[in-house]
């Protein structure tokens, strides 16, 4: 009987601490569940114009992106589409984020998150 109620121990903590690390991943927090860095070089083909094609753009005024977070550059894309970043290319962002879904923007953050 106390081997049993330890190996329930056992199990409910592995439980927990696996069900702690899958929430707090980014991909889980941004609705996605799994990303493709393969699917992101792909969909992010006009992103290379102003970015460059190793996310560090050759116009100073662009952001470098390659190496972010992918939270952030998911977030920031979101918030560009929905119209919530407003700067001056604010306009430009939204339109070309216009027909991307979130596993698109999800796919792109993952690529370039991984570059340096």
């Amino acid at each position: 009987m106390q081997n049993i109620k330890a190996l329930s121990y056992i199990a409910i903590c592995t439980s927990i601490v696996f069900s702690s690390t899958t929430f707090s991943s980014g991909n889980v927090s941004m609705g996605i569940t799994t990303t493709d860095t393969n699917a992101g070089k792909i969909k992010a083909y006009t992103c290379q114009f102003c970015h460059g094609s190793n996310g560090i753009a050759a116009n100073p005024t662009y952001p470098n992106i390659n190496g972010q977070s992918e939270q952030y550059l998911y977030q920031s894309m979101k918030a560009y589409q929905n119209g919530e970043r407003t700067n001056t290319m604010g306009k430009m962002m939204k339109q070309q984020l216009s027909s991307l879904k979130n596993q698109d923007l999800a796919d792109i953050a993952a690529y370039y998150s991984t570059m340096d």
